[in-house]
């Protein structure tokens, strides 16, 4: 009787965090100062992905970004190349990324995103890679080089049987068309790019920068933006988080956990840091 007890107890729990899992990530991004943090699956070791995110959650991430290592990723800066290129010689593969996902599935409430590029999902196939992405959990997907036009022709309904969403990218260069075409199609959030570049802190956020934030800001857009490229410290975050829901992290991160001793205590006082 008391095994049977026990068991459903553990039956109770397990439906309980399920619920939690599922809910949709759009509840998330309702939320104010949003954080959300970009790190290369199998870096700084093969199988540091499971600690990463289990970590990042409990030390208050609202989000997590997994970067599917890549041979070419263009948009991304040295600190991210770097650590995409230890992950490939550590032995990472996407099939290996998925198997550490799959892992996490039930372990993890933040949603997760994956970013990639799509030569990778091409390499895969198509709806190999983006139903392999539903069944380990992702919610969203993040792939620099599809355009919203070729999405909408080719893996819209692909990505609707799979229950995922798109991220598409804007720019300073973004013209406001666009942006309203990019806003008009159903997805996660809008990673608002801070600057017309790869990937990595910069610094201090310019004038020329927040006007382009306040910019957009003003459009009232339907979707939520998250603003990523440059943020690195709590007086980016919190600027960004003037002008949009949230903002995303990555070199920054990534740089400050490559040679930790610790590692759950060196991604512990990064949150600490920017929160």
């Amino acid at each position: 009787m008391l095994n049977k007890l026990r068991l459903k107890h553990f039956q109770i729990l397990k439906l309980a965090h399920f619920q939690i899992k599922v809910m949709n990530i759009k509840e998330t991004l309702k939320k104010s100062n949003i954080l959300s943090v970009y790190f290369t699956a199998g870096h700084p070791n093969l199988h540091d992905t499971t600690t990463i995110i289990a970590v990042l959650e409990h030390s208050g991430a609202d989000l997590i970004e997994v970067g599917l290592p890549f041979s070419d990723p263009m948009a991304d800066g040295p600190i991210i190349q770097e650590s995409s290129t230890q992950a490939l010689k550590n032995g990472i593969t996407p099939d290996i990324v998925f198997q550490q996902l799959s892992r996490m599935k039930d372990r993890v409430s933040v949603p997760l995103v994956l970013m990639g590029y799509l030569n990778q999902m091409l390499v895969y196939g198509e709806e190999a890679f983006l139903k392999k992405c539903s069944e380990v959990g992702i919610k969203a997907l993040i792939l620099p080089d599809l355009p919203p036009e070729e999405y909408l022709a080719n893996y819209q309904n692909l990505y609707k049987k799979y229950n995922l969403l798109p991220v598409f990218l804007i720019t300073p260069q973004t013209t406001d068309a666009r942006i309203r075409l990019i806003d008009s199609i159903e997805q996660a959030f809008i990673y608002v790019v801070a600057q017309a570049s790869v990937t990595g802190a910069k610094g201090k956020i310019s004038i020329e920068q927040n006007q382009y934030f306040e910019r957009i800001y003003k459009m009232n857009l339907t979707h939520p933006t998250l603003i990523g490229f440059g943020i690195s410290d709590n007086l980016t975050f919190m600027n960004a988080c003037n002008f949009a829901n949230g903002a995303i992290i990555g070199s920054a991160f990534i740089k400050h956990i490559s040679q930790a001793e610790n590692l759950p205590a060196a991604i512990t006082e990064f949150i600490s840091i920017i929160r």
